[in-house]
């Protein structure tokens, strides 16, 4: 898992260097910028501080099949509902991430916080949170992209830090190619949703949940799986 979070956070800043050196250059005299920034550690918190506070609890009380399933259905859900609404709205009110408000933001944040639960896409949350307060597919996207670089960070240096009796200097390279293979697919992966939304919606997404939530409900009730406690 850290290996993974290592990988994607890299990749991200890498697709977006131009706009992170930007931000940063800018951050002791460029208002765009520092509003930027602080947008970012808006939405960061409400996720971080329910992390710290409930995340154990909340994984131990739902993460079973059912309620993940469950998870992955009302998502599917929400995404179809979200599409249909945006499909309304001629014009989005948020163009570019960088005409968002704190307001927006801290909207976001809540969002980003129901991936807390088990079976619910940090990156679906963020993004269909962002569509349904005015932002546009892109903006939504693009600054869910840039809100998974703090968040993936500090989930990264916390289970670094919970899991530091487990590591030793032998596991470096064993970390190091797998950061690299998480890397270059999640940077492909960026690339291609980048792509991909600018010519479909999530409702593909959507039906994918849908329908793996019920093959999950079937499997734990048939059967044909043996889910671990």
């Amino acid at each position: 898992e850290i290996v993974i979070q290592a990988g994607a956070i890299f990749a991200v800043m890498w697709e977006y260097r131009a706009k992170i050196a930007t931000v940063v250059g800018g951050l002791a005299s460029d208002r765009n910028a520092q509003r930027f920034a602080i947008n970012l550690f808006i939405a960061f918190l409400p996720a971080a501080v329910l992390g710290l506070l409930f995340a154990k609890k909340i994984k131990a009380t739902l993460f079973a099949p059912v309620p993940v399933a469950l998870a992955f259905i009302i998502g599917g859900i929400v995404i179809l509902w979200v599409e249909k609404r945006h499909r309304m709205v001629t014009r989005s009110r948020v163009e570019s991430v960088d005409d968002m408000t704190a307001i927006d933001a801290l909207k976001i944040g809540i969002a980003q916080a129901f991936a807390l639960i088990p079976g619910t896409s940090r990156s679906g949350a963020t993004i269909m949170g962002g569509m349904l307060f005015g932002l546009s597919r892109k903006a939504a996207t693009e600054f869910s992209f840039f809100l998974a670089i703090p968040t993936l960070l500090a989930a990264t240096v916390y289970s670094l830090y919970k899991d530091r009796a487990l590591l030793s200097a032998a596991d470096v390279p064993l970390f190091s190619v797998g950061t690299i293979a998480a890397f270059i697919s999640a940077f492909f992966c960026v690339r291609w949703l980048l792509r991909y939304i600018s010519t479909h919606t999530f409702s593909a997404f959507a039906w994918y949940r849908i329908v793996f939530g019920f093959v999950v409900i079937a499997s734990a009730y048939s059967g044909w799986v043996v889910w671990a406690d």
